[in-house]
């Protein structure tokens, strides 16, 4: 894999929640990024952890823009093409705040951890105190730094709190290895013996998983 410049700097620059899913994932194992965007998370892991790091991504532009860095990401969506992906082919899978708006949410989730043995996951928890408040006072969907568009433009088309997927996990036999509340700047929300006030306080939720 090269390592242009431009790759260093988008990696310098990429999310705070993908930073904290790479603390997640072992060095040196096959993690496939559902989502990849562009590619920062790919090129962290190779870099910095040594992982064979891949990626699928449904914006063609962003494709595009990965592989000429030289990262290996292919054009494909989450919802249908991971059915083609063989059982047990990585580590690790993640799904980085994309779980609100695939399709089947349930059923990418056990494509997940059928290619892979250990699922990472993070979203947007829609039941942080501000969403709640507005919802509350104002009577309309709440619009913040994190659910930024308008209703009818927005791809966030499952909303869920972190108490929600507790309870999803729960209902498809996923343990949970590890997991943390996250403010958007990255700041751990300090309850993680606390779920009620997790997903109180916190911005964003993030999941280790994997099968019984």
């Amino acid at each position: 894999m090269t390592t242009h410049d431009p790759i260093r700097f988008v990696a310098k620059n990429m999310r705070v929640d993908l930073r904290l899913i790479a603390e997640m994932i072992a060095p040196g194992t096959r993690v496939l990024d559902i989502g990849s965007g562009d590619g920062s998370l790919i090129e962290h892991l190779f870099r910095t952890r040594g992982c064979d790091a891949r990626g699928i991504e449904i914006d063609m532009s962003e494709v595009i823009r990965s592989v000429a860095y030289g990262l290996p990401v292919m054009h494909g969506d989450a919802d249908t093409d991971l059915a083609h992906y063989p059982d047990g082919a990585f580590d690790y899978v993640v799904l980085s705040r994309t779980l609100q708006a695939v399709e089947q949410p349930r059923v990418v989730l056990r494509q997940m951890l059928r290619i892979g043995t250990r699922a990472v996951v993070s979203f947007p928890n829609f039941g942080h105190w501000q969403l709640r408040l507005q919802l509350f006072t104002r009577g309309r969907m709440p619009m913040t730094r994190t659910w930024d568009r308008m209703w009818y433009e927005t791809p966030n088309i499952h909303p869920c709190t972190i108490h929600d997927f507790f309870d999803l996990c729960a209902t498809e036999g996923y343990v949970v290895e590890r997991w943390l509340a996250a403010d958007d700047a990255g700041r751990r929300a300090p309850w993680r013996r606390f779920p009620h006030l997790a997903n109180l306080f916190g911005e964003q939720g993030l999941f280790l998983l994997r099968r019984k």
